[in-house]
């Protein structure tokens, strides 16, 4: 009768902290409400089966305790119950998942009009790149070799006009919509706008991918969400959803690689030619 008594005091506490519990969602600043409600679908039906479950356990003590004149009767097979719990087990299943693969098409379903930008993830880091006004990305398959700026290749004509952003802050245009593009440098990482919803880890050796259209204009906080090494809680950065006068004015104060490389070459000689003297 315990075990019963504190099996319906866990759902009456449960359910009231879930209807008064104080943790809401971050304001939401992109399209991808789809998510919440996902995540609510979630919440409420595995809710109704853990209430449903835990007080069918406090009925069962309740009900079948062991008293003077009862005996217990075993029923191995009861062909009519497995049918009922058969059908309902499916028909949960089915409505957990069928959302999910539904929001799951679109979120692997880009946009044509979407601009791409590539996010690298770097113990403990996040550096961005724009394509410049060619629309394409150069080469970057030296990337962990370090010898120049991102791994571009030097000699690719295509690279010379791509954007560096090397400062952790990634600007984007409100109402755009933009593909990420992710890389790792290292190990495994996680790109999580906790205001975008939309989150993809950093596998290294490959590149991910998801999309999303900033609705708000504002500054949000970027998060790891893998564990990726001893300065993990460290790994923070920032999207800025600006308007199209903002980000304007935040674009032409970007570096391309041929100016970073130009900057570069121009600082060695200067040092070599104050070791000569």
């Amino acid at each position: 009768m315990v075990v019963a008594v504190v099996l319906i005091l866990m759902v009456v506490f449960s359910v009231l902290f879930a209807i008064f519990n104080p943790w809401v969602y971050v304001p939401l600043a992109a399209d991808w409400g789809e998510l919440d409600t996902l995540i609510d679908i979630t919440l409420y039906i595995t809710g109704a089966v853990f209430v449903a479950i835990t007080l069918f356990m406090a009925w069962g003590l309740i009900k079948y305790t062991n008293r003077p004149g009862h005996k217990a009767d075993f029923e191995p097979e009861n062909k009519k119950l497995e049918l009922w719990l058969t059908i309902a087990t499916g028909i949960g299943v089915i409505a957990l998942l069928a959302p999910g693969l539904v929001i799951w098409n679109k979120f692997i379903t880009v946009p044509d009009d979407a601009v791409v930008v590539e996010v690298i993830g770097e113990q403990w880091t996040w550096q961005f790149r724009l394509p410049g006004p060619d629309g394409e990305f150069g080469d970057v398959s030296n990337m962990e070799i370090y010898e120049t700026p991102f791994g571009i290749d030097e000699h690719d004509p295509v690279g010379q006009d791509d954007i560096l952003i090397e400062d952790n802050e990634l600007h984007i245009l409100v109402d755009q919509p933009v593909r990420m593009d992710l890389r790792s440098v290292d190990v495994l990482h996680d790109f999580y706008v906790p205001n975008f919803r939309a989150k993809m880890d950093l596998v290294p050796g490959t590149v991910t991918y998801f999309w999303i259209t900033p609705t708000v204009p504002g500054t949000y906080e970027i998060v790891c969400a893998e564990l990726c090494g001893l300065g993990h809680s460290e790994m923070r950065g920032y999207v800025v959803v600006d308007t199209q006068a903002d980000y304007d004015e935040w674009l032409a104060e970007q570096s391309s690689f041929a100016e970073l490389m130009a900057a570069t070459n121009t600082d060695t000689g200067t040092q070599a030619a104050q070791l000569e003297e």
